[in-house]
């Protein structure tokens, strides 16, 4: 793996203090906080660290409470709330400086026979031919590994805003753990998600007259993934007001299962708005 992507890795290897105390480093992206996806991806690992191995976190629920500080480690307070014959709760606190910046339940499951279905993938260009071609645009952070390409329009067709977009880890192979790819594919639901709400009004997410920051973030993971492949997001926005965005998500393997659908309530209050 490429240093970029072994520094990922390591992040979301936390540190145990007890039986349900976790420490964890921070990484700054050049946010004006901390990345919401790294607290949500290290709490979905400390809860898992108290669960058997054969349950799979299935969901997440977060409230973001205080900005973090990218520069501070954080500390992670596990609660047992259940351990049921099916399903195994978890409600988790991140702490900095003595204060909780972010809290979130979690749920666990073991596989089950059961009926399936699942909303089908949009019919979109692969990352192949869209970087053949020129089509989308490639975009990502400094230093990191996560890589987007954004589709041009909205051919997922979400209104009244709505994109699409391919994701991965770039920089080699990641270990074949499904539990840190769970981890990874929460870190990374955060990204893109709320901004789709400032799609259809032309701000752009560095304009100086915006702040813009999650509130709540849910996650359901149905199925496992690599997330060294590339993952389709499809995201819509269907309501906007009172300085708040609601948007929604759903993230597809590249051949075609719904991974995890996402939704997130966050800030989007802007100086000059009618």
């Amino acid at each position: 793996m490429s240093d970029a992507l072994n520094t990922l890795v390591a992040l979301l290897e936390l540190e145990p203090l007890e039986e349900t105390l976790f420490r964890g480093q921070s990484q700054d992206l050049g946010l004006p906080q901390l990345y919401g996806g790294q607290v949500l991806g290290q709490a979905l690992a400390a809860a898992t660290y108290t669960v058997p191995e054969d349950r799979r976190a299935h969901s997440q629920h977060g409230y973001f409470l205080r900005p973090g500080d990218p520069h501070r480690p954080v500390v992670y307070q596990v609660d047992n709330v259940r351990d049921g014959g099916s399903f195994t709760t978890r409600r988790v606190t991140a702490i900095q400086k003595g204060r909780p910046i972010f809290f979130c339940s979690a749920s666990f499951h073991a596989r089950e026979a059961s009926i399936t279905h699942q909303r089908e993938m949009p019919e979109v260009a692969s990352p192949e031919a869209l970087l053949a071609s020129g089509e989308a645009k490639r975009s990502r952070f400094p230093n990191h590994p996560i890589e987007f390409l954004h589709l041009p329009g909205n051919p997922a067709g979400g209104q009244p805003a709505g994109q699409c977009l391919w994701f991965r880890f770039a920089g080699g192979a990641l270990p074949d753990t499904l539990a840190l790819h769970r981890h990874l594919l929460s870190y990374a639901s955060d990204f893109n998600l709320l901004t789709t709400s400032l799609v259809p009004h032309g701000i752009a997410f560095g304009d100086a007259q915006l702040r813009i920051a999650s509130l709540d973030h849910a996650l359901w993971l149905h199925d496992d993934t690599r997330l060294d492949d590339w993952l389709l997001y499809v995201i819509d926005s269907p309501w906007a007001g009172d300085a708040r965005a609601l948007a929604r998500g759903q993230i597809y393997s590249r051949d075609g299962r719904l991974i995890a659908s996402t939704a997130q309530e966050g800030l989007t209050r802007y100086q000059h708005a009618p």
